[in-house]
């Protein structure tokens, strides 16, 4: 008889290793705020870190390859007048970023290629409608444009980002302290400052199902799984850290609820869908714990613990179309110190092959949508369009302009929607590629004509004012030169007339004794000083 001792699993020896110094990011000033927030947001293309910044919030944009040690006067996205509390990349482009800040408002910026050049203060659209510090910015999975927002006015407002208005506005009983969709973006998953989960429809905004997650009053996290299981974490009477796996339906009755330790900073579950694991980062925690969900008891198996020295900020992680598949790469954690050192951790499971791994790399999220913001709204649902991972990556669609359009539909940062999402999500795309974006194609092809022309004159004036300037300093210099060369005459005839003085004194002075070569060498010094008068020195 043979039984099981240790379980198969094919993510049971993934470790992490630090990257060396020059390949991460230095001299970061993460913000102070007191805010429970990961101040960190990761893409493909950048890093994006919320930073102190005096007289208002700024954050910064760094893309992957700027790593080392960053100038003080680096470039920012500084438009808010208050602290930035949140910040979260477009799921659909990865030039797209909404950002929530203390003075009530939630951005939404375009991020040129290549990462900022100047400090930015002009966002692409303005959203407002809370009446309090917005504290959290949601995308979202699968709906093209669709963004939530969470303030400390209890309010939550769903927008439709291409358009710039609020589709719905709902409040809950009390403060939000995180939120999550659920995979195909038909329920919302709130923890409040009630100790209660909720899950909630966010068309209507109606409470579906509601339960105390956990007992202790600090603040707790929950992420919906790709399975529609809900995992928390949060503290209980005593201030003990835990975490729980539930089913919903059945919120108030956990499948798995398991103590961790006594520290006091809120853990944040990041969540891989593709691999089912879990990474616990606690704040002010110099560990990063993870797991795997599995169907099986105890459904959240233990894995491992990455450990560092210091403690943490803030933290990232990196979606998996950003994973190196070359070495195995799992995913990615972009870690901020509070001396402004930003760690980059990569998690990696050790195969012996170099060959494409394709058991550990299962079809992932695109950054396509596989609906659009109308169809969304009018009821329809779809899972995320997911494309298979090869040895060069998952390749991503060229990128354009986030367009904002008044009273109009929804006008994606893509001109195409592609993919094979729902059968709705066809019609959508076919109205969206239609003849309503030409206009705004066209008045853009026109204002980049005129704005190159403008730059070509204002390049010929400026052309034409150098040349002027380097004619004048050529004449300046000719100038110099003419005068260097009449002293270096003057210089010679001085000479000659000095020898010639000599040759006097010495053949009128014969064979005369020291004293009279003195005199004579003293008038001699006086005559020259009688020639040489003070115009000419």
């Amino acid at each position: 008889m043979s039984f099981r001792v240790v379980r198969q699993s094919k993510f049971r020896h993934i470790f992490g290793a630090n990257l060396k110094r020059d390949q991460c990011f230095d001299n970061i000033r993460v913000s102070k705020s007191s805010w429970d927030s990961t101040f960190c947001a990761v893409n493909p293309k950048f890093v994006a870190v919320i930073v102190e910044s005096g007289g208002g919030g700024a954050f910064l944009i760094l893309p992957h390859a700027k790593v080392g040690r960053l100038n003080p006067d680096v470039p920012l996205v500084g438009g808010h007048k208050g602290p930035v509390l949140d910040i979260a990349w477009c799921p659909h482009n990865d030039h797209v970023i909404a950002s929530a800040s203390e003075d009530c408002t939630v951005k939404v910026w375009q991020i040129p290629e290549g990462g900022l050049t100047r400090t930015v203060s002009e966002p692409v659209v303005d959203l407002v409608k809370h009446q309090r510090r917005v504290g959290l910015v949601l995308w979202h999975p699968s709906a093209q444009n669709i963004l939530l927002s969470s303030g400390s006015d209890n309010k939550v407002v769903i927008w439709n980002v291409g358009t710039g208005e609020a589709l719905l506005a709902f409040n809950l009983p009390d403060l939000v302290y995180s939120g999550c969709w659920n995979w195909d973006g038909s329920e919302v998953l709130f923890t409040c400052k009630d100790r209660k989960i909720r899950r909630v429809d966010p068309r209507t905004g109606e409470i579906e199902e509601e339960a105390i997650a956990h007992e202790g009053n600090k603040a707790s996290r929950a992420i919906y799984l790709k399975n529609g299981l809900v995992f928390t974490t949060g503290f209980t009477k005593h201030s003990e850290r835990q975490y729980s796996l539930r089913a919903p339906g059945h919120l108030d009755d956990p499948i798995v609820m398991v103590e961790l330790d006594t520290s006091n900073g809120v853990m944040f579950p990041m969540y891989d869908p593709d691999a089912n694991l879990v990474y616990l980062c606690g704040k002010g925690d110099s560990v990063i714990r993870y797991f795997e969900i599995t169907p099986e008891p105890p459904f959240v198996h233990y894995i491992n613990t990455f450990q560092t020295p210091d403690p943490q900020r803030g933290i990232g992680m990196m979606p998996k179309r950003g994973c190196d598949v070359t070495v195995c790469e799992i995913t990615r954690f972009y870690r901020l110190n509070n001396n402004g050192f930003c760690q980059v951790i990569p998690f990696t499971v050790p195969r012996k092959s170099e060959l494409f791994q394709e058991d550990l790399y299962p079809d992932t999220q695109a950054d396509i949508p596989a609906l659009t913001a109308d169809e969304w709204w009018g009821g329809s649902n779809a899972d995320p369009i997911l494309v298979p991972m090869t040895e060069a990556g998952v390749q991503s669609k060229k990128q354009e302009e986030l367009v904002v359009t008044k009273k109009a539909p929804n006008v994606l940062d893509k001109s195409k929607v592609g993919g094979s999402g729902a059968s709705a999500a066809g019609s959508g795309r076919t109205s969206v590629s239609g003849s309503a974006p030409s206009t705004p194609d066209v008045d853009i092809k026109k204002l980049t004509m005129v704005v190159m022309d403008e730059v070509q004159k204002q390049m010929g004036e400026i052309a034409s004012k150098q040349k002027e300037r380097i004619d004048e300093m050529g004449a300046e210099i000719r100038k110099l030169k003419a005068m260097i060369v009449k002293h270096e005459s003057r210089i010679r005839t001085l000479e000659t007339k000095n020898r010639d003085l000599e040759s006097q004194v010495v053949s009128s002075g014969g064979g005369g004794g020291g004293v009279n070569s003195n005199g004579n060498n003293g008038g001699s010094a006086g005559s020259e000083e009688e020639i040489m008068g003070p115009d000419e020195v």
